[in-house]
């Protein structure tokens, strides 16, 4: 790893801002996660950003949104009653697929408690500028569970490396979510009642998967995300020290992320249709503490979304120059905040990392602490960043 400008001062800052801020319980739209955002804002006032906080409303969790309406499709595929079966399956499997893929969210937006969420928006540059550029990464931190444990990927990998080495995509992991209510209406149209219990104990481990997960804690979230938040910060200070002249530059911690991207979504319904006329580009920093910085090339939980091609290009070419490895080629079957801004109409790019599984580190697993982030590779990942703006500065 070759860090470019590892100037004096800043990695010790940003290994000081990731430690404080890991000690915070920071669960989505909870008061650590508002105590994490105020001193973020803090911060990035600090570097001489214009940095503000928006409250927005979120419900924090997804156990709840996928968990219930995947037991209310087990027990009705269990109970023997095609009707009811056929109805609640497919109102399950509707629900689930919107709120996994950066949808409306309607069933936890009419069904779920909410909370508040609170997104920091630190500002730099030139507000009038004819180029407008966004950085976003998320300040939350996801709750663990044994379905994340880092053992399968880790087997897997030096069990089957050639297989490894051929997958770029990571497993579909929400397809059989959506697949068991499914299966239950799919079976109670079809009146085949061995297709509707496959579905309904499909639907019933999923349950069973979401309440293990609402059970157990939150993690310290160091590489996730707040190696992302470390770029910000990064940012700010390299900014600072060398203003990036005719763009307006965008800092944007999210809350709420790890329930679904709510904060996100909540920051693109505001101020979605004014980015849109400024032709503004957004960099998702996400989970960037990992030994190999990533350009992804697409991601998604069901339907895999394509980023537009030629941004990545500018932002590889923009790593290139700088001198920063950037892997290419591999796509995750998950979702970052980059999601909702790619849904939104707006070019974006998603930076994370892998380790040498293809995985991020730690990923939702108790050992997601400080100490395991690779801060090279963070310092690599502010390079690449303050190179795009500089580049969009340029009219690139």
């Amino acid at each position: 790893m070759t860090t470019t400008r590892a100037e004096p001062g800043l990695r010790e800052r940003l290994d000081a801002a990731i430690r404080h801020l890991a000690a915070l319980d920071r669960s989505s739209a909870s008061p650590g996660e508002r105590a994490a955002a105020a001193w973020i804002a803090d911060a990035l006032r600090a570097e001489g950003a214009a940095a503000r906080i928006e409250e927005e409303r979120a419900h924090g969790t997804y156990w709840w949104p996928l968990g219930l309406p995947s037991a209310l499709a087990a027990a009705a595929g269990l109970a023997g009653r095609r009707r009811p079966a056929l109805l609640t399956g497919a109102f399950a499997a509707a629900a689930i697929a919107d709120d996994v893929t950066g949808g409306r969210q309607w069933f936890r937006r009419v069904a779920m408690p909410r909370r508040r969420t609170a997104n920091v928006v630190g500002e730099l540059g030139d507000a009038s500028a004819p180029r407008t550029v966004v950085l976003v990464a998320h300040h939350d931190a996801a709750h663990t569970g044994i379905v994340f444990t880092p053992r399968f990927g880790e087997v897997m990998g030096r069990r089957f490396p050639r297989l490894l080495a051929r997958t770029d995509t990571t497993p579909p992991i929400m397809w059989p979510v959506v697949a068991g209510p499914a299966l239950v209406a799919l079976g109670a149209a079809l009146g085949s009642r061995r297709l509707r219990r496959t579905g309904a104990w499909m639907a019933l481990a999923a349950t069973a998967v979401f309440a293990e997960i609402g059970s157990r804690p939150t993690v310290p979230g160091a590489n996730d995300n707040l190696s992302g938040v470390a770029v910000l910060l990064g940012l700010a200070w390299r900014l600072r020290e060398q203003p990036a002249q005719g763009v307006r530059v965008l800092l944007v911690s999210t809350g709420a992320e790890e329930s679904f991207m709510e904060g996100m979504r909540a920051f693109v319904h505001r101020h979605g249709a004014a980015l849109r006329d400024a032709g503004a580009h957004v960099i998702c920093v996400d989970t960037v503490g990992s030994p190999q910085l990533v350009l992804l090339e697409g991601e998604g939980m069901l339907r895999m979304r394509e980023y537009p091609a030629a941004f990545k290009e500018l932002v590889a070419t923009c790593a290139a120059r700088a001198g920063v490895p950037l892997r290419r080629g591999l796509r995750f079957r998950n979702a970052t905040d980059g999601l909702i801004a790619l849904r939104a109409g707006l070019p974006t790019a998603m930076i994370g990392s892998v380790n040498r599984f293809k995985l991020p580190d730690n990923y939702h697993w108790p050992s997601d602490v400080p100490d395991n982030v690779a801060l090279d590779t963070v310092l690599d990942a502010v390079t690449v960043c303050e190179a795009v703006v500089q580049a969009l500065a340029e009219g690139g």
